[in-house]
């Protein structure tokens, strides 16, 4: 039995490599924003909302993804801004998937930007797994416009690992016998599924790298952080992750989550965060020509415990406006205002998208006109781009206002809904 090759590919900086590769393309940028401080998130004419993606040489002035989009101009006044484009986003998912198909006998979506390729067995069609890794990011560079790393290891979580290494356009290997060399010197923080939070506790007892993690007595991990403690230690170990696992290849939801620079307490920012998710999400949804009937929303503490709270919906949807008001719900119900880390929108129950649907007494035609709604601005998106449509709550306040009705909510708590 051959033994198992497992690739991570990873977009580089992905909404805005997509965004550059797409400009560029139409012929509307003459300089490559991934080359000069640039950013997606956000509107720069009132400096409001947050960092989504950012260029290399951004993050040489600090910016970091998540923070606000005000914040990161006064770090570099003349950064580029540009706001997201969700359909766009889709259909270059979708084109990568479609590429590492011919290729991989299996493919597994990780994310809307990421995906595993079970390479098993196939050294007899390709040679060598690096040299081909390297063949594959440079056509996937050629005929899609942007660059990727690519992980290669014997599981998912190394492989996962290994993706992270150098950027961008890069292909590293951590075999197992490589995780002495290359994995344990890192910081403890570094390693998959520790946070912040975790990294700042694990330093109090003296583990500063992965290796200090793999090394550490199993049982006081358990009793400082339970399962999750064991979970690192095996992680550290090189043990593949429970939910790295393969997965059925069957479409049965859509997701996207954000991993967020810091401790996230705003209502106002988590609001603007779920919506730009819900955004994604429902493009995803409308680009497969599918609907959804359950809307899940959870999140991550600062302490990396995870919540989640989910509703079936009366009717299967594709509606962003639908999605969102459910996941804006359901967020409110659940989040008791603690730090947050992660924040994610997963829907599921997959219906196939057909011209027919149930009838709702109070109803009185509106789900039609909002799906017709929605199935308009997909076209106008897709052929100008999503800044040529945008919602009022990204463009609504200048960062006075917004102070203010952070300052408002501070002294108010009541968890009054927030329109899209």
């Amino acid at each position: 039995m051959p033994s198992p090759i497992i690739f991570h590919v990873d977009v580089n900086s992905a909404f805005l490599s997509w965004t550059a590769a797409d400009r560029i393309a139409r012929g509307l940028d003459s300089v490559d924003l991934r080359n000069v401080p640039s950013a997606i998130g956000g509107d720069p004419r009132t400096r409001h909302g947050i960092i989504t993606a950012k260029s290399i040489p951004a993050r040489k002035y600090g910016i970091v993804t998540g923070e606000p989009v005000s914040q990161a101009l006064r770090k570099c006044p003349s950064l580029i801004l540009l706001p997201g484009d969700y359909s766009l986003y889709a259909r270059q998912s979708q084109s990568l998937m479609d590429l590492l198909r011919k290729y991989a006998p299996a493919v597994d979506p990780f994310s809307i930007d990421e995906a595993f390729c079970d390479m098993t067995g196939t050294t007899s069609l390709y040679g060598d797994p690096v040299n081909f890794a390297r063949i594959l990011k440079d056509e996937i560079c050629r005929n899609l416009g942007f660059t990727v790393n690519i992980g290669i290891s014997s599981n998912r979580l190394l492989a996962k690992m290994a993706s992270d290494f150098t950027k961008p356009n890069r292909v590293h290997t951590l075999w197992p016998r490589e995780i002495p060399q290359k994995m344990w010197p890192l910081p403890a923080g570094d390693l998959l599924f520790v946070g912040k939070s975790t990294a700042e506790r694990l330093k109090s007892l003296g583990i500063l790298t992965i290796g200090d993690l793999a090394r550490a007595p199993k049982n006081l991990l358990i009793s400082q952080f339970g399962r999750h403690g064991a979970q690192m230690h095996a992680c550290a170990n090189g043990a593949e992750m429970p939910d790295l696992g393969p997965r059925d290849r069957k479409i049965r939801g859509f997701s996207n989550e954000i991993t967020i620079s810091h401790d996230l307490t705003d209502p106002e920012e988590a609001h603007l965060i779920l919506l730009s998710i819900c955004e994604t999400v429902a493009a995803r949804v409308r680009c497969k020509e599918h609907r959804i009937q359950v809307v899940t929303v959870y999140f991550k503490d600062a302490s990396f415990v995870s919540f989640s709270r989910q509703c079936q919906l009366n009717h299967s949807t594709s509606s962003t406006q639908t999605i969102f008001e459910t996941a804006e719900r359901l967020f409110r119900e659940l989040w008791d205002r603690r730090p947050l880390r992660l924040l994610g929108v997963r829907t599921s129950r997959i219906d196939r998208e057909t011209d027919t649907y149930q009838m709702d007494l109070f109803d009185q035609g509106k789900r039609k006109k909002i799906d017709q709604l929605d199935a308009a601005i997909d076209k106008i998106r897709d052929k100008y781009g999503d800044a040529s449509l945008k919602r009022a709550v990204f463009l609504g306040a200048d960062e006075t206002n917004l102070k203010k009705r952070r300052s408002n909510h501070s002294k108010n708590t009541s968890k009054s809904p927030i329109k899209p």
